[in-house]
């Protein structure tokens, strides 16, 4: 059989993205990609499921659980096939496959890989077997691969797939809600090899126009370090801040540093230097630190045009070290003793690991804060709050990774100090508040704990589902509690139970793993999450996120409160590792704005929190925060007003402040040559004023009527000056004005990369339907997107435009604009982004519209000895200045 039966059909009416999208299903898989982003609760499985039956061949359906394998055979059944009855087409076995297999990531994976068994040397090894798995699928004419949560791509499974992809060249739907923007760059490359680029990306506002997702918010509580972790977290900085001190002071590492020949020689050392610029650098600001003069020779090569030298602080510290433990072995290799010694230090300090240094952002401090029992107490407040607002109808999910089951005992009473974060301590704080109302729960792979009220519903499930091998016994210490003993047979039924027993209200806290609260889980009912600790990947703390918005046809005016608690660094400049990590998630959620007039967008920032570096009273923003968690009313209305103020959600690219030098400096070159050729005007003004004047006097002097033929060539040299310096005042004054608005600048750099794109045919919408959208935030903070285009082409744009914009360290070719004023000259650089760098051709092609816009510019091969000097000097001015990071910001607007 290579095509469905007749009949088959979707049972109900399309949501109206979803209807667009199959309207233009075509379109979309014109290169045998389609690639969806959309968020939990948004129906990518029953989307999938009408795409392989519009494409009308045998489908191979990939998922990375046996649940949600069930689940989409459950789906195709209810949705699809008349009698609800699972076809006998259907398979779930990837080695016997049908018209259409379901299986799992690791299903294919251990299927392409057979277990070889050596007896000689008494060991298996496995061995590539994926001839079989192909020649299986193209003798069944498997030509449709759907890839469910296809963000687990990225390893193991993502070479099996891959391999398989190559020998059968099939259509890919890859169906996600999170891609994992999280991972390197080599991993996410792979990710859009095989799943192809992002062609739509559903939004959390248009569901919520739909009615698929309920009004929620993002509330963030900020704990502090237990009284034992700050003692040890004041540990690490005494360690740094001793080892800083000695280093000033240390004869060797000066000596070392002094005489080494980079910097007694750096003309015979470009190359290392050029590849090398931070270690370079970090060694001139330590000598500089140490009081020793820095010949002008080491200015020159770098192309400081002042003599300026940073100050030495942990940063260049970090980079000095890096450079004396691991680089130019052979000269360094004579303090042998002393780099041992130093480096045996660091590792002690926890300072030093895998050849990476780092004192405030190192393993051990991060993970201190990462999994701090100050969250404890943050999760007993907030359960205690929300369970004061709710009462009965709390439904919420404690969200851990670890469950900690050395926290559970026989014994008649448990005296064990909840001191770790996990789903067993958790359990034992809330349950020690002996609280007679609120009742809590632990659902886990291994350990499951029910309230002893929820025993006869538990029991009743039980034999509905034919469980009699399931027992359920009192925790020796508290009699108000049943633990549950479980088997890998029955572990999937029980977390169905146990879900059915929280949604009926039986539980109001259910603290759990994210092994089994992640992905295929699912309880509608719930309204609040409390993300405690981000070890896992943000793709499951997004899934689970998922899970709380979604809306509940029970609970019409449901809502959904997302805590997500930080341990804040009070030593740190930017709050610390965990709070870092916290602001890089906010990237991936789009909500509403803390703000009296409400918008939708992703970052921190719409949470409105004023952290003040002087004055953090994190009692006082904790109470703040659960003012606003408390009003759930006012949420409904505020998601309202933000809805009704778009129709579409744009990517903008957002450029710090510091990140716009370049135009800065552009703007004050144009204002320099206004108000040089204002001064040719005034001069030649001055000329034509002067002949006016002295041609009277002149008349009045016979003996000096020969000097007003002197004075005429004035008044010529006058009038031509006039003309010539107020022609390039007002070419200047034009120019200076176009820059004078920073966003109106970025404007027309992203109008410069749009033609370029739509020259090499990598855009292929017609220039008339786009148009580039600019703007300033409240912070003058330009952005920037392509409105217009799809999905694909916006994504393109804006990389491009991140590239041009960006500190790019190596690229092929430069812009160069000179710049002068007087006697001074500083050309200005711009790197041509990689897409137009690939050949001559196109870099001449994107230096030509950029001219037709901007000034004149130079185009600049870099891989010659000339541009690799300018690349070192743009290299250390990027090292100099640092790296702010130019944002994605995801915003809804008409």
């Amino acid at each position: 059989m290579n095509s469905f039966p007749s009949g088959i059909q979707f049972k109900y009416k399309w949501r109206e993205y979803q209807q667009n999208i199959l309207d233009h299903l075509d379109e979309h898989l014109s290169g045998k990609h389609l690639h969806i982003v959309a968020p939990p609760g948004s129906g990518k499985t029953v989307l999938g499921l009408e795409i392989m039956l519009r494409l009308n061949e045998p489908a191979l359906i990939i998922t990375p659980t046996l649940a949600i394998r069930s689940q989409w055979i459950q789906r195709f059944c209810e949705l699809f096939v008349d009698e609800g009855i699972i076809p006998e087409w259907v398979s779930t076995d990837i080695k016997n496959p049908g018209l259409i297999t379901v299986t799992t990531y690791q299903a294919i994976h251990t299927a392409c890989h057979s277990k070889v068994e050596d007896l000689d040397k008494k060991y298996t090894y496995s061995e590539p077997d994926i001839s079989l798995i192909i020649e299986k699928l193209k003798k069944k004419n498997v030509t449709t691969f759907i890839l469910d949560e296809a963000h687990h791509l990225k390893s193991a499974w993502w070479k099996s797939i891959t391999a398989i992809k190559e020998k059968i060249s099939p259509t890919i739907v890859a169906l996600t809600a999170t891609p994992p923007f999280d991972v390197s760059g080599l991993e996410w490359e792979r990710y859009i090899q095989l799943n192809g680029p992002v062609d739509i990306e559903i939004s959390v506002p248009e569901l919520m126009l739909e009615g698929d997702l309920c009004p929620h918010q993002d509330l963030v509580y900020f704990a502090t370090p237990a009284k034992k972790e700050k003692h040890t977290i004041e540990s690490y900085y005494d360690a740094a801040r001793n080892l800083f001190e000695e280093l000033k002071t240390d004869k060797i590492l000066l000596y070392a540093l002094e005489n080494h020949p980079v910097y007694e020689n750096p003309e015979m050392h470009l190359e290392w230097i050029y590849d090398n610029i931070s270690s370079y650098t970090s060694g001139l600001v330590y000598l500089s630190f140490r009081g020793k003069e820095i010949a002008d020779i080491h200015f020159e090569i770098v192309g400081a045009p002042r003599k300026i030298v940073p100050a030495f602080n942990f940063f260049w510290l970090e980079k000095l070290l890096c450079f004396y433990l691991f680089t130019f072995d052979d000269y360094f290799n004579s303090f042998k003793e002393h780099r041992t010694h130093l480096e045996s230090r660091l590792k002690r300090n926890g300072f030093l690991e895998n050849k990476t240094i780092s004192f405030f952002n190192n393993k051990n401090l991060n993970k201190l804060f990462n999994l701090s029992t100050g969250k404890l107490q943050g999760i007993k407040n907030i359960v205690d709050f929300e369970y004061s607002v709710l009462k009965d109808d709390l439904k919420m999910v404690i969200l851990t990774d670890f469950i900690k089951k050395e926290f559970l005992t026989d014994e008649n009473q448990n005296n064990f100090e909840p001191d770790k974060i996990g789903a067993v301590p958790i359990f034992e704080m809330l349950r020690r508040e002996k609280s007679d109302h609120r009742k809590v729960g632990v659902l886990t792979g291994s350990i499951v704990i029910i309230p002893k009220s929820s025993e006869e519903i538990f029991k009743t499930l039980c034999l509905k589902k034919n469980l009699t091998s399931v027992s359920a016994t009192e925790l020796s210490y508290d009699h108000e509690y049943l633990l549950i003993t479980i088997s890998e047979a029955v572990r999937h039924a029980v977390v169905e139970i146990v879900t059915e027993i929280f949604q009926s209200g039986e539980i109001h806290v259910l603290i759990g793993t994210k092994s089994l609260l992640g992905e295929g889980w699912d309880a509608p009912k719930m309204n609040t999450l409390i993300l405690a600790s981000f070890v896992s990947s943000f793709v499951l703390s997004n899934q689970m996120r998922g899970r709380v918005i979604r809306t509940d046809k029970d609970t019409p005016h449901k809502t959904g409160n997302i805590w997500h608690l930080v341990c804040f660094d009070d030593k740190s400049e930017n709050g610390g590792y965990d709070f870092d990590i916290l602001k890089k998630r906010f990237k991936t959620f789009t909500g509403i704005s803390n703000i009296q007039d409400p918008t939708i967008e992703n970052n921190f920032e719409r949470l409105n929190i004023k952290i003040h570096e002087q004055k953090r009273d994190f009692d006082i923003m904790n109470l703040q925060t659960f003012i606003t968690a408390k009003d759930r009313e006012r949420l409904s209305k505020q998601w309202s007003i933000a809805l009704d103020k778009g129709s579409f959600l744009i990517e903008e690219i957002k450029i710090p402040e510091n990140k716009v030098r370049k135009s800065k400096e552009m703007k004050l070159g144009y204002l320099k040559k206004m108000i040089g050729y204002f001064s040719g005007i005034m001069f030649s003004v001055f000329f034509t004023f002067l002949y006016e004047v002295v041609s009277e006097v002149v008349k009045s002097y016979d003996d000096i009527h020969s000097l007003q033929g002197l004075f005429k060539a004035f008044l010529v040299a006058g009038i031509l000056g006039i003309f010539t310096f107020g022609s390039k005042f007002i070419k200047a004054a034009r120019q200076y004005f176009k820059y004078k608005n920073i966003a109106k600048h970025l404007e027309l750099i992203g109008n410069v990369v749009l033609k370029a794109l739509i020259h090499e045919n990598i855009i292929k919408t017609p220039a008339g339907k786009l148009k580039i959208v600019s703007s300033a935030d409240i912070y003058k903070n330009p952005g920037c997107y392509l409105q217009g285009g799809s999905a694909h082409e916006k994504s393109i744009f804006i990389s491009v435009l991140q590239e041009l914009i960006s500190q790019n360290d190596n690229p092929r070719y430069l812009l160069k604009q000179e710049n002068s004023f007087l006697f001074i000259k500083q050309d200005l650089y711009f790197a041509v982004p990689e897409v137009f760098g690939k050949n001559k051709k196109s870099a001449e092609f994107f230096r030509k519209i950029w001219n037709e816009t901007f000034d004149k510019t130079d185009l600049i091969f870099t891989r010659t000895t000339a541009g690799r000097k300018i690349l070192l000097r743009l290299r250390f001015q990027n090292l100099i200045d640092g790296n702010a990071r130019i944002e994605h910001v995801y915003k809804w607007t008409k």
